[in-house]
């Protein structure tokens, strides 16, 4: 089936919509205030907004700051900050680029790869007890929908000019 333009949409599938997004800011919520009950520093002293760059090393390897930056939506400052507690701590390390020999790359070290393991399956712990009472079928099925949201996500990511266009189309229908 073809994507139909945002302005010719039947109003069930707006309403469905709707319904799903008060349902992901309800998920953020949580999400969020789960976060914030964990300790804002790990047992290991670092600020657990660091793990989201071990996270990001881990999964797409070796970058430089500027990239992990654009990849987490932050300011290269806040990056540097962080990925230096992550070096002291002997979590990163930073390694020539091999592109560009002036420049470096953040990359997980042995003792990284361990405390992000370990990370992970505390993560797995919880989301297993939180999905404990849902089917094997259930919980496929979640995993499926979600990853199929999350490409949708990220082939669709708006930009204010297709809201600005998505708004002039319906005041031109309303007219």
């Amino acid at each position: 089936m073809a994507p139909q333009n945002s302005a010719v949409r039947p109003e069930a599938d707006l309403d469905l919509a709707d319904q799903l997004g008060h349902e992901l800011v309800r998920f953020m919520r949580l999400i969020t205030k789960a976060k914030s009950q964990v300790a804002k520093h790990g047992p290991d002293g670092i600020e657990r907004a660091a793990y989201a760059i071990l996270f990001c090393l881990v999964h797409e390897g070796p970058q430089r700051t500027s990239k992990l930056a654009e990849s987490l939506h932050s300011e290269i400052s806040t990056i540097s900050r962080q990925s230096s507690s992550l070096v002291q701590h002997g979590l990163v390390e930073r390694q020539a680029d091999p592109e560009d020999g002036r420049a470096c790359l953040l990359a997980p070290t042995a003792e990284g790869l361990r405390v992000f393991d370990e990370n992970r399956k505390h993560r797995a712990r919880w989301l297993a007890e939180v999905l404990g009472d849902w089917s094997q079928e259930e919980r496929e099925t979640l995993n499926e929908l979600l990853a199929r949201l999350n490409t949708g996500i990220e082939k669709n990511n708006p930009s204010l000019s297709d809201t600005a266009g998505t708004a002039q189309a319906k005041g031109a229908s309303n007219a």
